[in-house]
């Protein structure tokens, strides 16, 4: 049982560290770079690449009113890094988790709890909420 006791304090001490703070700047760059040929410059889904798709691209101005005002921080970080994929046309959409390898880091998902992805995908998430209303 003493064992546990310093496992358990590791992970408490894990856990009540600032989360830390993601650069809107660098997610809108990123942003430019990896998506805005399918969801547009503006991010509103109409991209120079979107009419070849089947799928369309979402809105992503949209995401937080899509979801009852909380913007769905978990569901942005798992389709870009890949661990929620979406079939757009006839393929995947793009994975960039492989583009972003690096150590994690953490973002506050809606519940509160932590979701841990690389600091690129935290920048990129940043700058999507950044764009809600």
């Amino acid at each position: 049982m003493t064992r546990l006791k310093p496992i358990a304090t590791c992970a408490a001490l894990a856990l009540a560290c600032p989360l830390a703070a993601q650069d809107v700047a660098l997610g809108a760059a990123l942003y430019q770079t990896h998506c805005a040929a399918c969801h547009g410059v503006d991010a509103e889904g109409a991209g120079p690449l979107a009419g070849a798709l089947i799928v369309q691209p979402p809105d992503l101005t949209a995401l937080q009113a899509g979801n009852e005002g909380v913007f769905p921080m978990v569901r942005v970080v798992m389709r870009i890094d890949g661990r929620d994929p979406l079939v757009s046309h006839g393929s995947p959409m793009p994975v960039f988790g492989p583009f972003f390898d690096g150590p994690d880091t953490p973002l506050q998902a809606e519940t509160g709890q932590p979701i841990f992805t690389t600091r690129e995908v935290a920048d990129l998430a940043a700058f999507l909420q950044a764009l809600q209303d």
